[in-house]
């Protein structure tokens, strides 16, 4: 189901109408256990966007975004995808899809020719051969070994695992028993919840029975809320790692007001993809950020690693296709190594078209920083361990490279 759009346009084939929008798509939750993942993707194509219009857009067309609600599961994924290649005009692209969805709607929208630029972590795409499928964060799996070894240099060698029980959040479970074992540690426990549920007490007694030094985590933003909530009312409260999912707004939101900012700053960390806060192309991306009427309190995204990247997608959507001098998707399709490979450094989208147009081969530096991907279409970096602060905002308190990762992943 789409759910919004910008600048409507009439049906034609993609890219085929002179001088009409060209639309990208935002294929993930905006609704369900996954929710926040919609708005956090569309704040970066619509950043994206209009960066790409006020250079004079993509060989002179416009681009627009338009959200597509696959409502965090597989049959509406399906579905919703099915719908959106049959109704939006001019399909230029997809943000997405994400973990919930891509094992059987990635499939689908490679044999449409459609670009994706996927927020999914399965570890099933870390050796993909879809043509048409590319992915600019680090896996699942190296996720979680970040996450092990994070623990590991704090000493907690006695660890639960708690995760929702929906296909995103068990997505990086196994990795996270092996990372952690291989680093010294013991899961002493393993937990699959149910989402949603009013209460949590028998699985907050198996936790305090099991002893751990730590809590590794990510179901949705309420279940968490409330479990953590049950275990500070047990006196139990312990240190607590979170995937990338929980150091989002709605996360904050939810688990301040169950155990209360003072606790959730003090006990709580999460990992995030390392995407440093500043340079040229992260300054373009939070100028056009902040100015953007159309997404509700910007600046919660201005440091947001899968909002930076989703523009960055955007961005090297639209770089390819000025270098292909073409905007069919497949077309340029083959031209997105073109624009991340060359020689000349470019950090902009400005910067790289007028580049191009001089006949330089270039290599786009975004928001996110470097892109380096690999023949399976996957590239990925270090990752930062971010902590709440009483605003909302995040803090790093630690960094962990791909060449500290490195033993870990085999």
């Amino acid at each position: 189901m789409a759910v919004s759009t910008t600048a409507a346009c009439s049906s034609a084939q993609p890219g085929a109408a002179e001088n009409s929008t060209l639309k990208v798509a935002v294929f993930n939750p905006f609704s369900g256990q996954d929710e926040s993942f919609g708005p956090e993707a569309m704040a970066g194509c619509e950043a994206a966007a209009a960066a790409i219009n006020a250079a004079g857009g993509v060989l002179t067309r416009k681009v627009g975004c338009t959200g597509v609600d696959t409502q965090g599961n597989p049959a509406d994924g399906v579905s919703g995808g099915a719908e959106m290649l049959a109704t939006i005009p001019r399909l230029f692209g997809v943000l997405g899809p994400s973990s919930d969805e891509a094992d059987i709607t990635a499939p689908l929208l490679n044999a449409a020719r459609v670009p994706m630029f996927a927020d999914t972590g399965a570890a099933s795409f870390d050796h993909n051969r879809l043509q048409y499928f590319w992915r600019m964060l680090a896996a699942d799996d190296v996720r979680s070994y970040a996450m092990a070894l994070y623990a590991q240099r704090k000493g907690y060698l006695r660890g639960a695992a708690v995760f929702g029980n929906d296909v995103g959040s068990q997505a990086g479970v196994p990795a996270l028993l092996k990372g952690y074992r291989e680093v010294g540690g013991h899961m002493v426990l393993n937990q699959k919840i149910a989402l949603g549920q009013s209460s949590y007490q028998r699985e907050v007694q198996q936790l305090i029975a099991a002893k751990p030094q730590v809590i590794f985590t990510e179901t949705s933003a309420q279940t968490n809320a409330i479990y953590l909530a049950e275990l500070q009312q047990q006196s139990h409260l312990i240190p607590v790692i979170g995937t990338d999912v929980t150091i989002q707004p709605p996360w904050f939101t939810a688990m301040a007001g169950s155990i209360g900012k003072s606790a959730l700053t003090q006990y709580f960390v999460a990992e995030q993809p390392y995407a440093p806060s500043s340079g040229e192309g992260w300054k373009v991306f939070n100028k056009n950020l902040l100015a953007l009427r159309s997404v509700p309190k910007p600046a919660q995204w201005s440091t947001d690693s899968y909002t930076m990247t989703d523009y960055d997608s955007v961005v090297v959507m639209a770089l390819a296709a000025t270098a292909a001098k073409s905007t069919s998707p497949a077309v340029w399709n083959a031209f997105i190594p073109a624009v991340t490979t060359g020689a000349v450094p470019v950090r902009t989208y400005a910067a790289g078209v007028a580049a191009l147009n001089a006949g330089k081969k270039i290599r786009y530096i975004g928001a996110a920083g470097v892109i380096d991907f690999n023949k399976w279409h996957n590239s990925g970096g270090g990752f930062q361990i971010d902590a709440y602060q009483p605003s909302g905002d995040t803090t790093l308190v630690n960094s962990i490279t791909a060449a500290q990762l490195a033993p870990l992943i085999k």
